[in-house]
Parts: structure tokens; sequence; C-alpha cells
């Protein structure tokens, strides 16, 4: 039995109301049904309003210049979403400072609608001193979460608020063989307290296979020896079946990729691969590289799960700490303070 105590300006003194109440719960099995309710179709409802409405998917790219971010985006989503693809007599150069840039697109497949951006950080890691390079990163990130904190305290906030938080950080590691670089991990080590990370080896053709085994498991030693999250972390795993998948992907990442958007004829068949002297490296062949499964995850298995941790635990670790702070300029947001404590107006209490 709860006791809840509610108390109202209106009672004098220490009146207050005590109500009872007495929970009770049990399970009913489809077997126990008088007949048929039709509790099951609330996901054909779901599945039309998600493809009436659409979703967002916001992805963030990172990494040195010439590590193949723009093919590798341009591979996962089979059309030109890239930033370098996307803007017109592009030219390649070397950015003094970090930028970031973003291009959106909005992609349909069998009537399901899907905003996605991309977000491209050029001039990351291309300086001879890359001191503190990742700022301009977490503060566009932090700057997202502010944004979509301050639509959700307005009084007449909108019916759906606009989603531009990063959702995904691919985290590009050149293919040296060796082991992880001090500016790999000061950005991971930094970045993953506030997004997802899915660290990957660019350009993994490079790389014998023997090579490649030995690099993964020195970065995974690298990444545990030095407490660095990672998609996906193990405290999330919500049951045994979503252990059981996510701890095969941990066994799997880094994972070792190679991008292309070109297409190859290979026994009858048109592939995308890359065609060197020694033959064609297909890039959905696991054989060959992982890049079906980095596509697997992203989008096939893990793509609403990205955006739940995006709001679940990264934003909601900002948000509790953007309200506990004493300089919240409340006023700005047209609410108060005390307004935020209670939840409730002076308008909706008179009428109670």
């Amino acid at each position: 039995i709860k006791f809840i105590s509610l108390s109202h300006p209106s009672f004098s003194g220490h009146q207050a109301m005590c109500v009872s109440l007495r929970q009770q719960m049990s399970f009913i099995r489809g077997t126990d049904l008088f007949g048929y309710v039709g509790i099951e179709a609330v996901l054909d409802q779901m599945r039309r309003k998600t493809m009436k409405s659409g979703f967002e998917f916001n992805i963030m790219v990172v990494g040195q210049s010439g590590l193949g971010k723009s093919t590798l985006v341009n591979t996962l989503f089979k059309s030109k979403v890239s930033r370098k693809s996307c803007t017109p007599n592009y030219e390649e150069k070397i950015c003094k400072t970090v930028k970031l840039h973003s291009v959106s697109h909005m992609i349909e497949e069998k009537g399901v609608k899907m905003k996605l951006t991309v977000i491209d950080t050029p001039g990351f890691g291309d300086q001879i001193n890359n001191e503190n390079c990742w700022e301009p990163i977490v503060k566009y990130i932090n700057e997202q979460y502010e944004k979509y904190l301050r639509e959700e305290l307005h009084v007449n906030r909108k019916r759906r608020i606009p989603d531009s938080r990063v959702h995904c950080c691919i985290y590009f590691l050149p293919a040296t063989g060796h082991r992880l670089r001090p500016i790999d991990v000061e950005f991971m080590k930094r970045l993953g307290k506030i997004v997802s990370i899915v660290p990957v080896i660019a350009k993994a053709d490079t790389l014998t296979i023997e090579e490649r085994q030995e690099f993964k498991e020195r970065i995974r030693q690298d990444l545990a020896s030095n407490g660095i999250c990672i998609y996906p972390q193990k405290e999330y795993d919500e049951d045994q079946e979503e252990h059981a998948l996510n701890e095969k992907i941990r066994e799997s990442i880094p994972f070792a990729v190679v991008g292309t958007d070109k297409e190859h004829q290979v026994n009858g068949n048109k592939v995308l691969g890359r065609k060197t002297k020694w033959g064609i490296i297909e890039v959905e062949n696991v054989a060959h590289c992982e890049f079906s499964h980095l596509r697997d995850l992203l989008v096939r298995s893990h793509l609403q799960d990205l955006k739940e941790v995006t709001h679940n635990i990264h934003y909601e670790t900002y948000r509790v700490r953007r309200l506990n702070e004493s300089n919240v300029d409340f006023s700005v947001l047209g609410l108060t303070p005390w307004l935020l404590e209670n939840g409730t107006a002076d308008q909706s209490e008179s009428q109670l």
C-alpha cells in the first residue's frame, strides 16, 4: 500500500488529503483470454504512423583527411549523401582549423522515409599540432543537446521537436597496424561520454588478414586500458538476447572496412568493390572486409537503439546537468524556476 500526500494552497495550516492506493499486478497470457482482443494491431498502427511521418537519423564522421569517410558514408546508404559528393566543384583542401559541416537528405525506401543528416569534420587531425582539436566537435554535440532542451522546455512547445542531436559518431582509425595514437585515445575518451562512438579501421584492404586481426586486438586492449566507452556498452544491455547479440558486435569492434561506390562483375553478378591488380575486393563480402557488419549495426539492427541511447542516456545526462546549474536563464525560455520544479502553472492549480 502506497500513501500519497496531496497538498493544495486552498487547504489551511497542515491540512492534507491522504489517498490509499493498492496496486495489484497479474499476467494474463493469450491462452487465458476469452477471445481475440487485437492488442497486436498496435504494431501496425506504429508502422503506419512512422511511414507517414518518417524519422530522423544524424550521423557524424570523424577522422583525418584521406581515410575515405565520404566514400564509406555513400556506400552505407548506397547514394551520394556525403558533403563531398553533394558540393559542386568540390576542392579537397586541408583546413587550418576543425570546421563542422552538415548536409541532409530525405531517403525513401519501400514507403519508409528517413531524414539523414551527415555531419563532416574537415580539419580534424590534419595539423602538426592537434591539441584540443576535439573541442569544436564537443561544442557542436552539446549545442544540439541545448537546442533540443530549449525546445522541450518551451511552454507552447512543438508537437514534434526537430531532432538535430548526433545519434552516432563513426571514428576512422588509419590502418597503421600499430596501436591507438594519442589523438585517438583523447578523442574517444572525451567523446565517448556524450555520444555513441563506433570506431572503424579505414581502408582495411591495406592490411593482410593476420595484420588486421592483430591490429584489432591491440586496439581493443587500448580501449579497455584507457577506459574508453564505445557503442554498444555492456551496461545498456536489457536482456540476455540483446547481450548475446551485442557481445558478438563488441568482439568485432573496431570494424575493418572498405568503401566504394563502384560496381564490378564477379561471376556474372554486379557487386560493390575495389579493383586491384590482385583482384576485386568485394565490399559486402564478409570474407573480404567487415563493412556489412557496420551497415547492419547502424541501419538494420541498432538504428532505433542508437536513437534511444542518445535520448535516454547522453541527452538525459546533459539535461540533468543543465537544469541543476544555477546559471540557467529560464527567462529566455519564458519559464520560471518554480514552474520547472512543480511542473504545473498557477492557472491549472486554480482549476483544481
